[in-house]
C-alpha cells in the first residue's frame, strides 16, 4: 500500500459531464476544463473519458498540456487559453492546438488562415484585450477568428452587479463586431457557476465548466437563483497509517509543541505532508476521516508526515488507511470543507496536491 494515493472514479467525471451536457440543453457545446492536470485528476484519463462522452473540445492552459495530449491521443480540439502564440511556434500548426489571442500586436505572429479564439477583457483586468470595437475589426479583418470570448470575476456573487456589466460589454463588442460582418463561430463567457445558476443569457453556444466536471460548484454570495448542477467530487485522498502509539498527558506533539496532549491519547502518524499538498495551515484545525469517524490533526502538519488523534478509533492500526478527502460511510470531507479550515480556496486544494501523490482510477 502507498503511503498515500489519490483514488479517481472516471464514472463520476462521465456523469458529472452528462449532468452538464443536461443543463445546458441543445444548442450550447461544452468545452470541459482539464488544466493543471485536470485539477489534479489526471488530464489524459480525464480527456479521454470526456472524448468518449461525446466532448468535442477541451481547455488546457498552456502549449505543453496541450502537446500532452495530444501525445496520448486525444482528437477533440484544444484551446490553449493562457500562453504566448510565440512560446512554442511549431506546436500550434504540429499539435493541432487553437490559441487565444490577448493583445491584437500578436495576430502578426500566426501563421496565415489559423484559427484563434479573440478573449476581451470585459473588466477582470487580466488576460485579455482592451481594444475598441473599431480596432478589433481593423486588426482581425482576413484572419480567422474562430471565436470570442471573455471571463467573469464575480460570477458567483449576486450582490455584485460586476457580471452582468462584463456581460453587457461583451455584448458591445459582439454587436459592433457584427455590424462589421465579423461573426465568429464560437461565442463564450460562461464557465461553471453561470451553468450552475442559469445564467442562459451567458451560455451563448460554448460553455466551459471546469469546476463541475470534478464535482464542484461555488457558493453564492447574495441572493442567488436557483441551483441546477448535481454534480459529485470525483477524487478521494486516502494516506496509509505509518505508526500508533500511546502518549501521556502533558506529551508536547509536532514541531514547537503546537500541540501538548491534555490528557492521555492514543495517535497515529499518517504518511501525508505538506510535500503532498495536505495545506500547513491545518496543523490543530484540520481534520481526516478514521474508521468513519472525525479524526482531529495534533500539531504542525509536517513535509511527510502529519499527526493525528486515534482514541476515538481504537480499531485503526499501522497499515491501516485514513481519508484526507472523501467519504467513508456517513461522514465526509470535500475540498471545500478542507479549503475552509486551511484559509484558502478548494480549487488550491486540488490544485495543490503533489504529483508525488500516487493516482489510482477506480
Amino acid at each position: 500500500m502507498p503511503r498515500t494515493w489519490l483514488e479517481v472514479s472516471l464514472d463520476r467525471i462521465s456523469l458529472n459531464y452528462r449532468q452538464i451536457r443536461r443543463v445546458a440543453g441543445s444548442g450550447v457545446d461544452l468545452m470541459p476544463v482539464v488544466k493543471a492536470d485536470a485539477y489534479r485528476h489526471g488530464a489524459t484519463a480525464v480527456a479521454q473519458t470526456l472524448e468518449h462522452e461525446g466532448a468535442q473540445w477541451l481547455a488546457v492552459s498552456n502549449v505543453e498540456e496541450g502537446k500532452a495530449l495530444r501525445e496520448a491521443g486525444i482528437r477533440a480540439r484544444i484551446l490553449v487559453m493562457a500562453d504566448r502564440i510565440d512560446s512554442d511556434p511549431r506546436a500550434w500548426r504540429e499539435s493541432r492546438l487553437t490559441p487565444v489571442i490577448h493583445d491584437l500586436a500578436d495576430l502578426s505572429q500566426l501563421s496565415p488562415g489559423q484559427p484563434y479564439h479573440l478573449k476581451i477583457d470585459s473588466g477582470m483586468g487580466r488576460l485579455g484585450t482592451r481594444a475598441s470595437v473599431a480596432e478589433i475589426v481593423e486588426r482581425t479583418r482576413g484572419t480567422n477568428i474562430e471565436g470570442l470570448m471573455t471571463h467573469f470575476a464575480s460570477s458567483a456573487n449576486f450582490g455584485s452587479d460586476q457580471t452582468q456589466r462584463q456581460h453587457e460589454r461583451f455584448e458591445q463588442i459582439r454587436l459592433g463586431l457584427d455590424e462589421a460582418g465579423l461573426r465568429p463561430r464560437w461565442l463564450h463567457e460562461a464557465s461553471t457557476n453561470p451553468l450552475h445558476f442559469g445564467q442562459q443569457h451567458t451560455w451563448r453556444n460554448l460553455v466551459r465548466p471546469g469546476y463541475a466536471i470534478y464535482g464542484y460548484v461555488s457558493r453564492a454570495a447574495g441572493k442567488a437563483p436557483d441551483e441546477m448542477l448535481d454534480v459529485a467530487p470525483a477524487l478521494s485522498w486516502k494516506a496509509t497509517i505509518l505508526l500508533v502509539k500511546e502518549i501521556e498527558a502533558g506529551s508536547p506533539v509536532g514541531y514547537g509543541a503546537q500541540y501538548v496532549a491534555p490528557r492521555p491519547m492514543r495517535i497515529g502518524s499518517i504518511g501525508a505532508g505538506y510535500a503532498d499538498g495536505l495545506p500547513h495551515r491545518l496543523g490543530n484545525r484540520g481534520q481526516v476521516i478514521a474508521a468513519g469517524r472525525l479524526a482531529p490533526i495534533l500539531g504542525a502538519v509536517s513535509m511527510d508526515v502529519t499527526t493525528i488523534d486515534l482514541s476515538e478509533s481504537p480499531e485503526l492500526k499501522a497499515g491501516d488507511a485514513v481519508t484526507l478527502l472523501g467519504r467513508e460511510g456517513e461522514v465526509s470531507i470535500d475540498a471545500r470543507q478542507m479549503a475552509r479550515e486551511a484559509g484558502t480556496i478548494a480549487y488550491a486544494i486540488l490544485c495543490g496536491i503533489s504529483t508525488r501523490v500516487n493516482r489510482i482510477y477506480v
